[in-house]
């Protein structure tokens, strides 16, 4: 099926960091007057002003908190209010904030939900960028929908579309919510609003996906372990889809599949240095011998239980049989690895909590192995490349690295795609094997 053809547009989407104060919010303006095709754009709530600060959005969270608790908000108000007359007053612009600031207030203090006071940051200060960019301001709510199961509602395209209509118009859409099939004020999960930016450049079938954030685009690893980490030019969504999933956050991983299924591309950029190039995030990428892997990615929190029969491989049904118990106490799993007598199950320790006991004494009593055991204190690195499969040798390199660092490997799982190799490690040992990894194919 043939994609569709993109508009001109582009949709900008600025975070936290980028929209914190009037200082960086005429940055924002700047890089918008530079490009007219910028024509959409989706605020995020000001993030912290500097580093003793708290983000707008939780001091929501703390205001419904005790609202909830029928203790009174006023201090806590205070604080959200003089952030944003004081970003007003200092761009001097000709907007009247107070009435929605007065309305946010009265309907948190008399039982709003959470996702409801959770959304008002971007909500309000969408207003506020509105104002600034002359752009007409459009409440997410109206135009994005959630359905019953909580999912986005494909008819968020048809609203969306039909609302920023106009041609030669600036919009500001506020990123992070929308409204739930009830009507009520509903929040994507935190960091929502780059979604929020995906589904509208689907919806608009712009041409580029400009995401402004507080870093240049991503880095191979994080610069906390290697702190000479180089930066990627250019990265695919698959590639991006897998880092993420293992802890590299720029950018929300549900942000990836409303770009992907039209091919709209996603630029990473700084907001505070938009000369530089930044990452551009893509459908797929000419195989390069020079790029062998698109990044490193690691994160601890796991557990992996291993389970050991005789025969296992005859037994029919016995994998079924093992995550059926994983099922039955609402548990998702990782990684299922396995050799023709021995399987093992790798399970976060966040979704494990506090049921090992009652997983191993049902594992013991369904499956009756021969061995049963747990292994707390795991972690993953993840080393992705599309090129990765289409290079003899990648493997032997990644794991006599390894090796050569004493890094002992406890797991390995390699995708079918052979776009990554992951492999488990004790925890004490996850920054020494991201270096190692990395400095044998930066």
């Amino acid at each position: 099926m043939a994609k569709p053809a993109l508009s001109p547009w582009t949709i900008a989407k600025f975070g936290g960091s980028s929209v914190a104060t009037a200082a960086q919010l005429l940055k924002v303006k700047a890089i918008v007057d530079t490009d007219p095709r910028r024509r959409f754009i989706v605020p995020s709530a000001p993030g912290k002003a500097d580093p003793k600060d708290t983000k707008i959005t939780d001091l929501l969270y703390l205001a419904h908190q005790l609202a909830s608790n029928r203790q009174p908000i006023a201090q806590v108000w205070e604080t959200i209010e003089g952030r944003f007359l004081s970003i007003v007053a200092e761009l001097k612009l000709p907007l009247n904030l107070k009435p929605v600031l007065d309305e946010v207030r009265r309907t948190i203090e008399n039982g709003a939900s959470a996702d409801y006071a959770a959304s008002r940051g971007e909500a309000i200060h969408g207003h506020v960028l509105a104002a600034l960019l002359g752009a007409e301001y459009v409440d997410a709510a109206e135009v994005i929908f959630f359905d019953r199961s909580g999912r986005l509602d494909p008819k968020s395209y048809g609203a969306i579309k039909a609302r920023c209509a106009a041609p030669n118009k600036r919009y500001v859409i506020p990123g992070f919510y929308g409204s739930a099939a009830d009507g009520q004020v509903k929040t994507f999960s935190r960091g929502g609003s780059d979604v929020t930016g995906s589904v509208v450049a689907n919806a608009l079938d712009c041409a580029l996906y400009e995401n402004w954030t507080d870093v240049s685009g991503f880095l191979m690893t994080d610069p906390r372990i290697v702190p000479e980490a180089k930066p990627i030019t250019e990265i695919t969504y698959r590639e991006l889809r897998e880092l993420s999933y293992m802890g590299a956050n720029v950018l929300h991983e549900e942000a990836v599949f409303p770009v992907r299924e039209k091919g709209i591309p996603i630029n990473i950029k700084n907001t505070n240095k938009p000369e530089d190039p930044g990452t551009m995030i893509v459908v797929d990428l000419e195989v390069d011998p020079n790029n062998l892997i698109a990044g490193i990615a690691g994160t601890k929190g796991f557990t992996v239980i291993q389970i050991e029969k005789a025969l296992m491989n005859v037994e029919i049904g016995f994998g079924r049989r093992v995550l059926d118990v994983f099922e039955h106490f609402g548990i998702s799993y990782e990684h299922t690895p396995t050799s023709i007598d021995t399987m093992s199950v790798l399970v976060s320790n966040k979704q494990l909590g506090d049921k090992l006991d009652q997983v191993m004494e049902e594992l013991q009593s369904t499956l009756k192995p021969d061995l049963l055991k747990a292994e707390r204190g795991i972690a993953l690195i993840a080393t992705v490349g599309k090129n990765m499969n289409h290079t003899i040798g990648t493997a032997a390199r990644l794991f006599t690295a390894l090796a050569k660092a004493k890094v002992n490997v406890r797991m390995i799982d390699q995708g079918s795609s052979e776009q990554n190799i992951i492999v488990g490690v004790d925890e004490a040992d996850l920054n020494t094997g991201i270096r190692a990894i990395y400095h044998e194919f930066a």
